[in-house]
Order: C-alpha cells, then structure tokens, then sequence
C-alpha cells in the first residue's frame, strides 16, 4: 500500500458520486478524533490501492477503507468505518449477521443505481483549506 499518508484509517470514494461525497462529508462531521483521511478511488493513491488489491479500476463502484493495513471493502468497509466513528455508529456491527454475500447484494444494488437517484458530480470532490490534511494528495 503507498505510504502517504500517517493515517492507519482511509476512506477511498468514488470522488464524483453525489451519496460518497455526503458520506464523506458524515464521517468528517463524526470523526471526532480526526483520525480518518480520505482519498478519492480516482486519484493516483485511489488507483495504486485498486490495483494493488486487485479491484478493478475501470469500475469505481465500491467504497474501499483501509485500516491498519488491511483493505475492505463494500459492505465490510461500511461497517467497519461505522464502528470507527464510534458512539451510536457503533450499532452498524449488528449487520455482521448477515452472510456477507446478502450484505454485499445489497450494497451492489445501491451502487448500481447511485448515479440516477442521487446524481453524478463532473469533477472529483474538493476540500476546503482546512479539511485539506485529511486528504491524500498525489
């Protein structure tokens, strides 16, 4: 995995999807140990990590979050990322009952469609200044 970061937790999202970019934004406004950095699957980071992980990288349609090393995603990343935050969040982990091939159908079916319910920006999400640590540049 690149080493740019000193976070051992990343969100990667697909940075022009409108339901990532809010996710994105709910896990600011609750990270309240700041200790989640973000980098979008389209960024050379993002791409390094896909292929590196053997996602494929023409399809950007899975959130990936890495944490101390290790690499989830879909559903798994979902969760864990929910653990994450903490406090009530922490209730996401009762989902863990759920055979992982259910949870994955499901979070499939929402990617799928997030483009035409929650609409497509034309560029990459953009930082302000003072998010912009918590961001991996490349």
């Amino acid at each position: 995995m690149p080493n740019k970061t000193n976070s051992d937790q990343v969100l990667l999202f697909d940075g022009v999807c409108n339901l990532c970019n809010a996710t994105v934004q709910y896990v600011i406004r609750n990270d309240r140990q700041k200790v989640i950095s973000f980098a979008s699957l389209q960024s050379n980071f993002g791409l390094q990590v896909l292929s590196e992980n053997k996602f494929d990288t023409t399809s950007l349609k899975t959130v990936v979050y890495l944490k101390n090393g290790k690499v989830f995603s879909k559903s798994a990343a979902f969760i864990l990322l929910m653990r994450d935050l903490g406090g009530w969040h922490k209730l996401m982990l009762v989902f863990w009952i759920i055979p992982k091939f259910l949870r994955d159908a499901v979070y499939d079916l929402i990617a799928k469609n997030r483009y035409a319910v929650f609409g497509k920006r034309d560029e990459c999400y953009v930082p302000t200044p003072e998010l912009l640590e918590r961001f991996i540049q490349d």
